[in-house]
């Protein structure tokens, strides 16, 4: 991935909802499936790390990307960022790296 494609990934990831979260359990094999799960639907996706969990939010996204085959976009604080492309997603879901 390029810095320009990751640079875009930043910005649409901005406005997104967190829609992983991980806790005290670290990253479980139910936290490995809802994230497969969340990036077949959507591609991009944000996660979160809560204070109560041993990892950071830099070991988690890594931790994830490689269980899931994904790529690290970014961690800062305790959010993170997954992007995984799916080509069978129809265009209007797909995130379009040249967008901006």
């Amino acid at each position: 991935m390029t810095s320009k494609e990751r640079a875009v990934l930043k910005s649409i990831a901005s406005s997104l909802d967190t829609v992983i979260i991980v806790g005290k359990g670290g990253i479980t094999e139910n936290v490995v499936s809802e994230t497969l799960n969340a990036l077949r639907t959507r591609e991009l996706i944000k996660g979160r790390v809560l204070e109560s969990s041993l990892l950071t939010a830099k070991e988690a996204c890594e931790e994830l990307a490689s269980a899931t085959g994904a790529e690290a976009v970014q961690s800062i604080g305790s959010k993170f960022v997954l992007y995984k492309e799916n080509p069978d997603l129809p265009l209007e879901k797909r995130v379009n790296l040249k967008s901006k």
